[in-house]
């Protein structure tokens, strides 16, 4: 099997303008390139990306690639709160378990950062996503009626117990099938930690 690398990393100013393309492709025009810039700037964003590296090829003499980008996860932190609001897999990359890997390091990212809860809205009809959220632990506990711009009302979904050791047990669970679903497409994953680990070194 031919093997794919895929890599978690955090959003950066080169990254905007991929991001709202991707953003058109997944949300049909979300937020706009000033929308990004203004969260990225946020002292209470938290963007994670997935991105698909380029590989440089044998002709040295060629221009450099970018690597091209094709999930997209925030977060706002709001106190204790981790306000999830954007989580897109690029359509033609999508049912490969690359969601549920965004999710886990949303929510990762959340807990090392202190805080003790997440929370998101969710299309009522969009039944694959609330199977995805159930999956990490998130319960319906409202509804907004006419939420989305077309109408359609969003259920509120909440998870607790983010600083919880069972938490932590869980994220374990999830991500270890996470890990043998993406082995099982063909990617290759290099990890947001180890990233960051290797930049403070």
């Amino acid at each position: 099997m031919l093997v794919k690398p895929l890599q978690l990393d955090l959003l950066t100013e080169a990254d905007l303008p991929q991001v709202v393309e991707l953003d058109q492709r997944c949300f049909g025009g979300f937020w706009s390139l000033a929308g990004y810039r203004r969260e990225l700037g946020s002292s209470n964003s938290e963007f994670v990306i997935l991105r698909l590296p380029y590989l440089p090829q044998n002709d040295t003499t060629a221009p450099p690639k970018q690597s091209s980008l094709i999930g997209i996860g925030c977060f706002w932190r709001i106190l204790e709160e981790a306000h999830i609001t954007l989580l897109g897999i690029d359509p033609a990359y999508q049912k490969q378990g690359l969601g549920a890997l965004l999710l886990s390091a949303l929510l990762q990212r959340a807990r090392a950062q202190g805080l003790e809860r997440a929370t998101l809205e969710v299309r009522a009809s969009n039944q694959a996503a609330q199977h995805l959220y159930w999956r990490f632990g998130f319960k319906s506990v409202g509804r907004r009626r006419h939420y989305y711009p077309d109408g359609e009302d969003g259920l509120i979904l909440w998870r607790n117990g983010l600083h919880q050791p069972d938490f932590a047990v869980a994220q374990q669970q999830q991500q270890q099938i996470i890990s043998d679903r993406l082995l099982q497409q063909g990617w290759q994953l290099k990890h947001l930690e180890a990233q960051e680990t290797s930049n403070s070194a």
